[in-house]
């Protein structure tokens, strides 16, 4: 097997990877093809022989992001041999994980929906499977007084606002960087117990 030389086929990874980073400082809006094709270290007509348009690279650079933010949550969500409460544990342990290592991903994501740029959830289809999972069917067996989207948001509020809180937090003096990389460590088990907690609760809370 011949070896690949650095270099040899790398412009359309090294498109891609400009891409990623000027999208995530601009976002769409904000970004030119001619930021994306500085940003790699070529010449616009290179990138456009690549990559017809600028929405091209977006609904790549997008899909990616959507999928490392929430897809990864599909196998654990609709995994029927564990229990609500090991779901809880695994969702929250790993998207604090994937979050701590990608700290802009969530941000990014949301951002980029609210200004209507919904180009890459066609091709994802993360909402029927979400919608049809088991977890959403313990979480109405276990609080049937409850809608579980209401459970599901919950936890995801839980996991995902802090690292959307993370400018403030440290802007405030509230935490500094490695202060806050440990609350979100501890975080990891504090969401179980509030989410047993909500789960566990008899008082209806309609």
């Amino acid at each position: 097997m011949n070896e690949v030389k650095k270099g040899d086929l790398s412009t359309e990874e090294k498109i891609r990877i400009a891409a990623k980073k000027v999208f995530l400082q601009k976002g769409y809006s904000g970004t030119r093809t001619r930021d994306i094709a500085e940003e790699a270290g070529i010449n616009l007509a290179l990138l456009n022989y690549y990559f017809r348009s600028k929405q091209k690279l977006f609904e790549e650079v997008m899909l990616e992001k959507i999928q490392k933010l929430l897809g990864s949550l599909i196998p654990i969500m609709n995994d029927g041999s564990t229990t609500l409460e090991e779901k809880i544990e695994k969702i929250t342990g790993h998207y604090i994980d994937i979050i701590s290592d990608n700290p802009d991903l969530p941000i990014f994501v949301i951002s980029e929906l609210h200004k209507g740029n919904f180009e890459a959830f066609p091709a994802f289809p993360f909402i029927s499977q979400v919608i049809n999972s088991s977890l959403l069917k313990q979480f109405a067996e276990k609080r049937s007084d409850l809608n579980p989207v209401q459970l599901m948001v919950t936890l995801m509020g839980l996991t995902i606002f802090p690292f959307l809180a993370k400018p403030i937090v440290l802007v405030t003096g509230l935490a500094d960087e490695q202060l806050f990389n440990e609350l979100m460590q501890e975080r990891k088990s504090l969401v179980v117990t509030w989410m047993k907690s909500i789960l566990n609760e008899k008082t209806p809370l309609l």
